[in-house]
């Protein structure tokens, strides 16, 4: 009895653990394209400059400061004059003035804070830069949602293409797949001020600065791990040869 009442105990212990799992594994998945991310300074400022113009309305960075853009190359003056509009001070914090709770009741779910979104949206199906990078290129006109816009990878989702006069205004076709899944199709309706590649471009771009966004002194931790490896190199082969004649006249 008692050895019935452990096997029991260890069976449900199996499967709380491997729950989670399968859960996930069970999930739909979804088709990334590959983000092309870049961390070349002109890169990281032309999507500084769209993050502030199209996406800082409703998306706070409070966990970024605009002076810690001076990293990407850009001045204390330069920040003030082409991306500060409203009297913030360049030690601020990258916030809004919307409340969530309105943000709610305008989109049905608070817009989320970007600092780490691009770390965040990683999941077995790509890097939370692949995500954002085919999210951001996939909105199409549906008249049936309350903004007209939906998205392959987010269906039904709350937010607006406020990218659309920039990419032009994107149609479906939906298609169902033998297993009852759906297959989208978009094609281009309206032509938007960019062209494809140039939108494309400018996408990748935004995701970049994102990326740097959720952990902006990543280049100087790499850079300072390299040294710290060659260092550590080093010092082995020094302890090596200190090793080495510390024994030789034992052996």
């Amino acid at each position: 009895m008692k050895m019935r009442v452990i096997n029991l105990i260890k069976r449900a212990a199996a499967v709380l653990l491997f729950a989670p799992a399968v859960a996930l594994a069970a999930g739909a998945s979804v088709h990334l394209d590959k983000a092309p991310v870049s961390t070349d300074p002109a890169a990281l400022q032309h999507g500084a400059k769209l993050f502030v113009n199209y996406c800082l309305n409703c998306h706070g960075a409070s966990y970024v400061r605009y002076n810690q853009l001076q990293n990407i190359g850009l001045s204390e003056q330069m920040i003030r004059d082409n991306l500060m509009f409203t009297g913030e001070k360049v030690g601020d914090l990258m916030k809004i003035s919307m409340a969530r709770d309105d943000g709610k009741v305008w989109f049905g779910a608070a817009p989320p804070d970007l600092s780490v979104i691009a770390r965040s949206r990683a999941s077995g199906d790509g890097s939370g830069a692949d995500w954002l990078y085919t999210y951001l290129r996939q909105f199409y006109r549906d008249p049936a949602r309350p903004t007209g816009w939906n998205n392959v990878i987010f269906e039904n989702v709350g937010m607006p293409h406020v990218l659309w006069e920039l990419q032009g205004e994107q149609v479906a076709k939906v298609t169902e797949n033998a297993d009852g899944s759906k297959h989208v199709e978009l094609s281009l309706a309206k032509p938007g001020k960019m062209s494809a590649e140039e939108y494309d471009k400018s996408i990748a771009d935004l995701v970049s600065f994102l990326v740097w966004m959720g952990e902006p002194v990543a280049e100087k931790r790499k850079t300072i791990g390299t040294f710290v490896l060659i260092f550590l190199a080093g010092l082995f082969v020094l302890s090596y040869a200190l090793k080495k004649n510390y024994w030789k006249d034992i052996h």
